[in-house]
């Protein structure tokens, strides 16, 4: 018999697909709007947070809702926490959704709780687009106090560079100053102590590899789920593979846990699905965190219910609905080792060959179980993403294998039918787990969301 329905906010990607897989068992409507595609966009104009919660309530209750969630970063997770609030619902509380994402304020109680794990940093004292103070020593990570475009985020080596990257066009000034008062009129009210989102910050720039670690809590009971690998493709800041299960020392995945236990109790997180990011040096064995999402890392639900038999997307309903996700039953799992494969190109001038229907009907013969998304885009869109990200992500395939050697091979395969070059450039020194890098290589830069 299926559950009583959700709303769900800001459902597309995946978790528009997440919910499809569950409709029979979990019922769902949808509220919200896609912030990259016109028109739906435009609501970001007059997007008021309160607003959309009090409209988002008489939605549920004409649709018959009694429950809500969402694993969306920008505005649908602090839209849910508040709905779950003012219906009387479970959720995540609104103080704790906040804490989490006003990067400075988290890295204020993380230097309380775990400094261990924490590293230098502080406010960019400089408004949008204002001159660069002139005290600062480099290099320096920088990246907004509430995430609004990775764009936001890079390693800055000098003053130059700083004033280069914090350069923007009135356009772009309308979207940041959209993206992020929504989230600033709430804060004010019920995390003052936070201060102003309308800033970036400086960050000391972190060593090491890469990792993310999802869970979730339930009755203030924090619950690790697994740890995904992040792979970068060499040289830059842009996501090449996500791998499960982690080749990470099960001991520091424990050290990580106890991290994220620490902080998610401080800031009165006591329900719902989260996850940290985290870089590991291998030389020091230092645990340096990045960020916490107080949401579901979405696109790694796929590739833990391959190997675990567990539903990402399925612990959000439960947890939305007062279930007690350790109830829930596994599916059968199907593969040793999954992957998400990010293709990207890092050459403005190269065009980009997408696969023929010949060639994607050979794929899913060969690959039926494979999940393929493809990002076309226009001249136009193609040099905003050079601007601001530095690369062109136009696919991304998830796979499973028997373990980590069929999986690359059975990528290599599926790569080459579709014309694409499998996500696996790491040079020599990168394979050797041993090996030391070049300096210019270990400084990783931190994201601003668990995703692509």
């Amino acid at each position: 018999m299926p559950h009583p329905k959700t709303l769900l906010l800001f459902n597309y990607d995946w978790d528009e697909l997440g919910a499809e897989r569950l409709k029979d068992q979990w019922p769902s409507t949808s509220s919200g709007f896609d912030l990259f595609t016109f028109p739906s966009n435009a609501r970001l104009a007059w997007f008021d947070t309160e607003r959309f919660v009090a409209k988002a309530a008489v939605l549920a209750k004409l649709a018959g809702a009694k429950a809500v969630a969402s694993s969306h970063e920008q505005f649908g997770a602090l839209c849910a926490a508040m709905l779950a609030e003012k219906m009387g619902w479970p959720g995540t509380p609104v103080k704790a959704i906040l804490a989490c994402q006003h990067k400075l304020y988290a890295r204020q109680v993380l230097e309380q709780v775990a400094p261990e794990a924490n590293l230098p940093f502080t406010r960019l004292d400089a408004a949008y687009g204002g001159p660069v103070p002139g005290n600062i020593e480099y290099p320096q990570f920088v990246k907004p106090v509430k995430a609004a475009f990775s764009v936001l985020s890079r390693l800055v080596k000098n003053e130059h560079e700083l004033h280069a990257h914090t350069r923007f066009g009135a356009w772009e000034l309308w979207v940041i100053k959209h993206l992020v008062e929504p989230f600033e009129r709430v804060a004010k009210k019920r995390l003052p102590e936070a201060g102003t989102a309308h800033s970036l910050m400086l960050e000391a720039p972190m060593r090491g590899r890469q990792y993310n670690l999802d869970g979730y809590v339930w009755q203030g009971d924090v619950r690790p789920l697994g740890v995904v690998d992040e792979v970068m493709y060499p040289n830059t800041d842009a996501f090449m593979r996500f791998e499960y299960p982690s080749k990470l020392n099960a001991k520091v995945q424990s050290r990580a846990a106890d991290v994220a236990r620490r902080f998610l109790t401080a800031v009165g997180f006591s329900h719902g699905l989260f996850n940290m990011e985290f870089f590991h040096d291998e030389a020091t064995d230092k645990i340096t965190v990045i960020e916490f999402n107080p949401r579901m890392a979405s696109q790694f639900s796929d590739l833990y219910l391959r190997v675990d038999g567990i539903d990402l997307h399925e612990v959000a309903f439960a947890l939305a609905h007062g279930i007690d996700p350790a109830t829930l039953g596994k599916a059968k799992p199907s593969a040793g080792a999954a992957a998400s494969f990010v293709y990207r190109s890092f050459d403005p001038s190269g065009a980009v060959a997408f696969p023929s229907f010949a060639q994607k009907n050979s794929f899913w013969a060969e690959f039926p179980e494979a999940l393929l998304f493809e990002y076309p885009k226009d001249e136009k869109e193609l040099r905003r993403d050079f601007k601001w990200l530095r690369s062109y992500r136009y696919g991304i395939m998830h796979l499973g294998g028997e373990n980590t050697r069929n999986l690359r091979q059975r990528c290599e395969q599926a790569s080459a039918m579709l014309g694409w070059t499998a996500p696996y450039l790491e040079d020599s020194r990168d394979m050797n787990m041993g090996e030391q890098k070049a300096p210019e290589e270990l400084f990783a830069a931190q994201r601003v969301s668990s995703s692509t």
